[in-house]
């Protein structure tokens, strides 16, 4: 029986995802007049900036400044991310979870500051009974480590709990740590080639999170 749901943060609760590869391809085109394949940059989403930056020196060089890049990049993405939004059907789906006397958990690779940020803006930091970011693991994902740490915090196993990602490395860990996962791709994932997951939907709106956890339940 699923007693607790773990979201991930970046691109599935706000499409930061989205944003941020506008930012980072408007700038590198106007530093470098290159253009950053959508393919080549969703496949550093859901981990760390080293991931990134390796792609960037692939794409420009060794000798190519990352920081600076992402320090232009971040003033851009400030200004397109005023108002930051939630993803369809996400709060659907933590008053459902909290009716429902699910446990909730965030597992995020950002940092606890950028998450805890958002959740107060968005008002919706109270509905998470425990978050993990970058800040309280050694190794982040694709690594299982935060998803291994999320579940001994709620108290749960990996069979009483489910993971919401929409990335391809989010979902390497959560299944690395042996949880079921459902994909709920954004803008910039929605392309890539998922595999080994649970189920997957084009947003939380489609389908009440009682209906996808009875689908799943019943496999």
């Amino acid at each position: 029986m699923i007693k607790g749901v773990i979201f991930d943060f970046d691109g599935l609760i706000v499409d930061t995802e989205t944003t941020w590869y506008e930012a980072f391809k408007e700038v590198f085109y106007e530093s470098h007049y290159i253009n950053i394949d959508l393919l080549g940059y969703s496949q550093c989403i859901g981990t760390g900036n080293d991931v990134l930056y390796n792609y960037f020196r692939e794409l420009a060089g060794e000798t190519v400044n990352c920081e600076m890049l992402e320090e232009h990049a971040a003033i851009r993405y400030e200004t397109m991310m005023k108002t930051p939004i939630l993803r369809e059907g996400v709060k659907d789906y933590l008053d459902e979870a909290k009716q429902n006397n699910l446990k909730i958990a965030l597992a995020s690779s950002s940092s606890k500051s950028w998450v805890h940020k958002y959740l107060t803006q968005l008002n919706i930091m109270e509905y998470f009974e425990v978050i993990n970011t970058q800040d309280d693991v050694s190794n982040i994902k694709p690594d299982p480590e935060l998803y291994l740490k999320t579940l001994i915090d709620l108290g749960l196993s990996c069979e009483e709990t489910i993971v919401f990602e929409d990335s391809l490395n989010g979902l390497s860990a959560a299944k690395q740590a042996g949880i079921r996962c459902v994909i709920v791709p954004n803008n910039v994932t929605k392309h890539l080639k998922f595999e080994n997951f649970d189920e997957r939907i084009d947003s939380m709106g489609e389908i009440s999170l009682s209906e996808l956890l009875k689908r799943i339940e019943q496999r």
